[in-house]
């Protein structure tokens, strides 16, 4: 479980085993063990991974003045990849919000 204070702003990074890092890429939070709907997610970006990797490195800006934000809680945070024909949507851990 991710912990990050409710006061901070920073990216939170999400591995995704196979991505390029070219892809469309959203994350969503909900309460745990709540699938997201369509309105749940947000556009986040891709960081520089190191070279050879299996995969990317999803982030999204969360807190105040973020991407996103949330009031103290536990959310599941979601990431989706849009690389057609799939469409993965992977459940990436838990976030608390203290």
């Amino acid at each position: 479980m991710e912990t990050i204070s409710s006061l901070s702003c920073e990216f939170l990074p999400f591995f995704v085993r196979g991505a390029a890092g070219t892809e469309t890429v959203e994350v969503a939070f909900t309460a745990p063990g709540v699938e997201p709907v369509e309105a749940d997610w947000y556009a986040a970006e891709w960081a520089p991974g190191p070279a050879g990797a299996r995969g990317a490195t999803a982030r999204i800006l969360f807190g105040p003045g973020g991407t996103v934000a949330k009031p103290d809680g536990t959310y599941q945070a979601w990431v989706r990849v849009t690389a057609p024909p799939q469409l993965p949507v992977l459940p990436a851990g838990l976030i608390d919000v203290i």
